[in-house]
């Protein structure tokens, strides 16, 4: 049924939560693993799970991830398949931008709505997991759902932050409730017989639609969100069943969720791992050289393509590509995100008296995402030394303690943070 399944991969809203790396551009763009971006996720997802008709739904600062996929992803002439962007649009009948998910999907739809496609698979565009979407599918059809939504359990301290649904004895989903809090609507969720550690069941944000149940349901234009509205009204006259994912999958919706999932990939065995030869997540083919490395220390860290690094320390940090570290520096326990360009490309960029594209010579930087084409001048120290967990000025901002360096920030050689 390769042909039958529509992939609609929602762009995301301003991504306020992951500012500053949302000021010049969408979740969905936001770099991830040293050289790829959060959409090649899902977008690896569906062609390696034999879905090659794609829209992705884009909106807020929507440039740069429009020319990524551009670039990357094209389809030869011998087959039917496509990867489109929507941008948000004024038509006659709408003016302002999408609301939410439901209303995101709703004003596209007529770009869905063809007998070529039996099946709408919502996905979302920064969620950092590998799923085989056939199996999804089955599940939809063995049960013969109108709607399934994936799930993953959880236990009880996890299930608050989650939509939480809960299925009958036929495997039927009767109820959800988007992010529960009080102890007793908490205890009703609970799955019999689950493991207390994972008794409840948290919606993935992943859902596979019959086309005219989808375009029923969207016609109720107050209801903006699938979590918080069209869900619920589904299960009241429709055939909602579950579909369990047991593998990795972490929602990249913070600074915090952000730093923990990529330092994460640095592990010896990560939960998630880029290295399956059988399942390669794709990006955007750079060409660039190897990566050079002068009498350095490097531990638990990434080192990707282009970088040129000298005489440093690198210990538990992903380095991102292009990024050029010099002598003495010492980097841990951080991301630094590289460079779309090396110096000499792009002199326009350089203003008077700005140092070098790059980490500097005998800088420090802990506990940090250092985010692309920064200049860090030499003897900088970023640390969150005030040890201050919130806090945002024009060169920095420091969220969850987490000290972040926006696009193509400029650091004075000497700077304390």
């Amino acid at each position: 049924m390769r042909h039958n399944v529509l992939a609609v991969i929602l762009g995301g809203g301003r991504g306020t939560r992951l500012y500053p790396l949302t000021k010049v551009r969408s979740k969905p763009a936001v770099p991830i693993g040293g050289k790829y971006r959060l959409i090649d996720i899902p977008l690896s997802n569906c062609l390696h799970s034999d879905i090659e008709t794609i829209y992705i739904v884009t909106q807020f600062n929507s440039a740069s991830l429009h020319r990524h996929i551009h670039r990357t992803y094209r389809f030869d002439v011998f087959t039917r398949g496509f990867v489109e962007i929507l941008a948000a649009e004024q038509t006659l009948e709408h003016g302002d931008w999408f609301q939410g998910t439901a209303d995101a999907v709703r004003r596209m739809f007529r770009h869905f709505d063809s007998p070529a496609y039996d099946r709408i698979l919502v996905l979302s565009g920064d969620h950092l997991y590998r799923m085989d979407y056939r199996e999804f599918l089955a599940t939809h059809l063995e049960r013969d759902d109108d709607v399934t939504i994936s799930v993953k359990p959880v236990g009880p301290r996890e299930a608050t932050e989650f939509g939480i649904l809960h299925q009958d004895e036929t495997g039927r989903v009767r109820r959800f409730v988007e992010k529960p809090q009080e102890p007793d609507v908490l205890e009703s969720l609970r799955q019999p017989g689950a493991p207390a550690e994972k008794s409840y069941l948290a919606s993935m944000g992943i859902y596979l639609f019959r086309r005219e149940v989808l375009m029923e349901l969207l016609k109720d234009e107050t209801e903006e969100d699938f979590g918080r509205q069209v869900i619920p009204r589904a299960i009241e006259g429709y055939r909602v069943g579950a579909h369990r994912f047991d593998g990795y999958w972490r929602d990249i919706g913070t600074i915090r969720s952000f730093y923990e999932a990529n330092l994460a990939l640095t592990w010896e065995l990560p939960e998630f791992n880029f290295y399956e030869p059988d399942r390669p997540i794709y990006t955007h083919p750079r060409f660039l050289p190897s990566t050079k490395i002068n009498d350095c220390h490097v531990r638990r860290s990434i080192l990707s393509e282009g970088a040129i690094i000298t005489n440093a320390m690198i210990e538990d940090s992903i380095i991102g590509i292009r990024t050029i570290v010099r002598d003495g520096t010492a980097i841990r326990r951080s991301i630094v995100m590289g460079a779309d360009y090396y110096e000499g490309e792009a002199e326009a960029h350089r203003q008077p008296g700005d140092p070098d594209l790059g980490v500097g010579y005998e800088c420090v930087i802990m506990n940090a995402i250092i985010d692309k084409n920064a200049r860090i001048g030499s003897g900088s120290q970023i640390m969150n030394a005030r040890n201050v967990q919130d806090e945002e000025t024009e060169t920095y901002v420091i969220s969850d303690g987490i000290v972040v360096i926006p696009k193509g920030t400029v650091i004075p050689p000497g700077t304390v943070i």
